[in-house]
């Protein structure tokens, strides 16, 4: 059964850094794209990042490029979302993504808080 698990959220001071981890299991993971997303209180879900099964094409939403970076090792089956030079609008869970078969799968999410 496919488990996308994230972990690395917490609370953070405006300007500060976090680095989130998802541990994929389940599926063959260095075959597919993976992704990011937030979604903050009363907001809808966001994409924000994503990167491609070896790493070759990664994309980010404007509000975050030059502050975070994804980045995968496919030897641990993980994924990772570097943030840097946080700001209280990046309040939110934070979710890892996959989209395999027509299907898009999600872990539980992880809570991120930007505030003084």
């Amino acid at each position: 059964q496919l488990h996308l698990v994230e972990s690395g959220g917490g609370l953070v001071q405006p300007g500060g850094s976090l680095r989130l981890s998802c541990a994929a299991s389940g599926f063959t993971f260095s075959n597919y794209g993976m992704s990011w997303y937030r979604q903050a209180p009363g907001e809808e879900r966001e994409w924000v990042a994503e990167i491609s099964s070896g790493s070759g094409v990664i994309r980010y939403t404007d509000p975050v490029k030059g502050r975070f970076y994804i980045s995968r090792d496919n030897a641990k089956n993980t994924v990772y979302l570097g943030m840097k030079n946080l700001k209280p609008e990046d309040t939110a869970v934070y979710f890892c993504s996959t989209f395999i078969q027509r299907l898009r799968y999600w872990g539980q999410g992880t809570q991120v808080t930007v505030s003084s």
